[in-house]
């Protein structure tokens, strides 16, 4: 193994690139949630308004249509390639690995996002100038389009967690990928999250309504679906938690739960609180205060079920196989895929990245500054920041401001090198390039100026800005 199949480092300072991808995830998971749940809303409400005759539901509907052409499909249009963008430049080789295990499930995935996207917009449109039963027909499918492009995203998902199966490494098929241990767990967790959103959304719409006996009616349907969602999201979130692997669980005890455990069950008592409030005084349900609920369920909720998601997989990022930091774990037999971690750590990084310059695969006094900071955002970044105080889980803290260069090697040769740590991944790198990593962190710790310094050793060099 000459060179490894990695590309250039994507690193955001301060934030980190999992910031760049968490903060557009977060709000996509919103909007998407919505147009989801709210597919199924529709669903519903026609129904009703179709068996009862009442067709002043259809105006909520159509009103609720216009709320969700704006908030979730031009949101959610515009966060979707965004998440591609980031990903893709924070960590190519996991959406490498995604698309040759799911490319022709993505494919279907567009397929229905086609006909949900139109669906939206015939079923929005088409009220009151097609027949009644014909629009119903429209709604329903819309409804199961939307939920189709859901299960399809999850099945993704769930195997970026994990496959569940040894037998996914032996065959390396999509089915085995796909309906993986966590998938139908994790399905019905976001099913009901769904629809629990869709509900406190339909409330802010509901809550702008002036006909009394409308509001009435449309909120007291809304507010038992979001209770009854609430009340199945939390059971299937304990069946999830049963499919997660061990170094989910450590995570989960050691670092989030912690840190959300009591924010999770606050934020499920007060949106039951705030339903329950809604079904007994519907009328007093003012567009404020509909608005303000809206907010602290999706900042308060959604964040730390996302966060949460996306730290249990440390320290892969895709399918137990694929490392956060792009390095490949393990060999995949059905994929042809071999592990790396033990060429790394017979030749090092600086010899089989392809993108490290030519100045820098040697390391030298003039640059081993230089040359630690780059071996630490390849091997770090993707995961931690680098500058102290940072919000992304920043090394400097972690290492408690140490300034001892040997200190510092010592961790990085002890639970980093042999993979004792469940959440992080195995680094373990020649005696050069970890003393040059100790080093660099060792520099950071002590205060100075990192960048000033490196600039001033590439001058003393003779390099030019670029080289």
């Amino acid at each position: 193994m000459d060179v490894l199949g990695m590309y250039p480092i994507f690193y955001v300072p301060n934030i980190g690139s999992a910031w760049v991808m968490g903060i557009i995830g977060v709000i996509h998971v919103v909007a998407s949630h919505t147009s989801v749940g709210a597919a199924f809303l529709f669903a519903l409400l026609e129904t009703k308004a179709y068996q009862e005759n009442k067709p002043e539901l259809l105006q909520f509907i159509k009103r609720y249509g216009v709320f969700l052409l704006v908030f979730s499909y031009i949101i959610g249009s515009i966060t979707g390639p965004g998440i591609w963008y980031a990903i893709t430049v924070a960590s190519p080789r996991g959406v490498s690995g995604l698309i040759h295990n799911f490319v022709w499930v993505w494919a279907a995935e567009w397929v229905f996002f086609t006909v949900e996207v139109i669906g939206v917009y015939a079923l929005v449109y088409l009220i009151g100038k097609i027949d009644a039963l014909s629009h119903l027909k429209l709604t329903w499918s819309f409804a199961l389009a939307s939920w189709g492009t859901m299960l399809l995203i999850v099945g993704i998902l769930s195997f970026m967690m994990w496959p569940g199966y040894e037998s996914w490494f032996q065959t390396g098929s999509t089915n085995d990928a796909f309906y993986n241990l966590n998938f139908f767990a994790h399905l019905g967790l976001r099913t009901g999250s769904m629809l629990v959103i869709a509900s406190v959304v339909g409330l802010v719409v509901a809550s702008g309504l002036k006909e009394q006996e409308l509001r009435i009616s449309v909120v007291r349907l809304l507010a038992p679906i979001g209770l009854g969602a609430g009340l199945f999201t939390v059971m299937m979130f304990l069946y999830y938690l049963q499919t997660l692997p061990s170094n989910a669980h450590t995570m989960l005890r050691v670092h989030l739960l912690p840190m959300y455990e009591k924010q999770m069950i606050a934020i499920f008592i007060f949106t039951s609180l705030y339903l329950i409030f809604a079904w007994f005084y519907p009328l007093r349900l003012g567009s404020a205060f509909a608005i303000l609920m809206l907010m602290l369920v999706s900042i308060l909720g959604v964040w730390p079920e996302e966060r949460m998601r996306e730290s249990m997989r440390k320290p892969f990022v895709v399918g137990q196989y694929i490392y956060g930091n792009q390095v490949i774990a393990r060999d995949v037999l059905g994929k042809g895929v071999k592990g790396e971690v033990d060429a790394i750590a017979s030749k090092g990084l600086l010899q089989l990245h392809p993108f490290i310059p030519g100045r820098l695969r040697q390391i030298t006094a003039n640059n081993r500054l230089e040359v630690g900071q780059l071996l630490a955002k390849i091997a770090c970044s993707n995961c931690h920041a680098l500058e102290p105080g940072a919000p992304l889980r920043n090394i400097p803290d972690k290492l408690h401001r140490a300034t001892d260069e040997d200190l510092i090697a010592a961790f990085l040769q002890g639970p980093l090198k042999h993979g004792t740590q469940p959440y992080m991944p195995r680094i373990d790198l020649p005696e050069p390039e970890i003393r040059a990593v100790a080093y660099y962190f060792a520099t950071v710790n002590s205060g100075k100026d990192v960048e000033q310094m490196i600039n001033q050793q590439r001058a003393s060099s003779g390099i030019t800005a670029g080289e």
